[in-house]
């Protein structure tokens, strides 16, 4: 009786996860397919899930008449200027929230609930109050001012990542470089920084994955077409296409997707790895 309830059990697991890769995998899967269809597929019934005669027409039309790879270069100076601004501002926070003893256990528990709770909080609830001051000073239409949302975003998560993977290498290694004379300084980038290379690396992934799709902070900030960001730019190329060309908005679509997948599916095992080692605390 046990086996059977424990393969029920198993059945009903795969099932759970049979339908949530369902529901996730199949838009994706018609974006595509549209993607693959001439025109005159665009409007036949019954849709067929695929075409009949798959082209690549679309994504040569996004490829050569549209903006996509400025809209591309774009999210990769974003997501750059993220990965180090974030760690800039992430490794000595991580660093002190782990190795220094500031008032009791508990004050400590609340400042990195504190860290959280600002994580959690919505961009909704920042930009437009941000965008009335931006535009105050002159900065609207500006990378590095929008940037610098960004970074402020992502480094609450980049230091309680930062700070799982620093819980777990030894404080012997901190003592033994305060002994030969290093400064915390010192240790934090000659000692640390080397042992927690994985985490540092599997951070910076998950900060360019987040900033990838980034669309509320871009969208408020900027309104020049040659500023925008991948998320924002295709909605900018969606108000500029017509209904007969839905299988380019279909294209633009997956190529904007697909660099983040890329990522994701080739370094899964290593992020996956790098996580499971800084959730684990010696």
């Amino acid at each position: 009786m046990r086996i059977r309830a424990s393969r029920r059990a198993v059945a009903a697991i795969y099932a759970g996860y049979a339908l949530v890769l369902a529901v996730f995998v199949a838009p994706v899967l018609w974006v595509f397919s549209l993607s693959l269809r001439p025109l005159n597929e665009m409007l036949v019934f019954p849709p067929a899930l695929f075409p009949a005669h798959p082209d690549l027409a679309a994504y040569n039309a996004v490829l050569t008449g549209s903006p996509l790879m400025l809209y591309i270069w774009n999210t990769l100076e974003f997501a750059a200027a993220t990965v180090i601004g974030a760690l800039a501002v992430a490794l000595p926070s991580a660093y002190a929230c782990s190795r220094l003893r500031f008032g009791s256990s508990t004050r400590r528990q609340g400042a990195m609930f504190l860290i959280l709770g600002v994580q959690l909080i919505s961009p909704l609830v920042i930009v437009l109050p941000l965008y009335r001051y931006y535009s105050a000073i002159g900065l609207i239409n500006s990378k590095p001012a929008t940037a610098l949302i960004y970074i402020a975003v992502q480094s609450p998560f980049a230091t309680w990542m930062l700070k799982g993977f620093l819980d777990i290498v030894p404080t012997a290694l901190d003592d033994a470089a305060c002994i030969d004379g290093c400064s915390r300084l010192q240790t934090l980038f000659h000692v640390l920084i080397p042992v927690m290379l994985p985490g540092l690396s599997a951070t910076a992934i998950l900060l360019v994955i987040n900033t990838w799709g980034q669309f509320l902070i871009p969208y408020v900030l900027l309104d020049k077409a040659e500023l925008l960001p991948l998320g924002v730019g295709i909605l900018d190329f969606q108000s500029t296409t017509d209904a007969v060309s839905t299988n380019q908005l279909a294209a633009a679509a997956i190529l904007t997707a697909l660099p983040a997948l890329l990522i994701f599916a080739v370094l899964q095992r290593f992020i996956i790895g790098a996580l499971t080692t800084g959730a684990i605390k010696g």
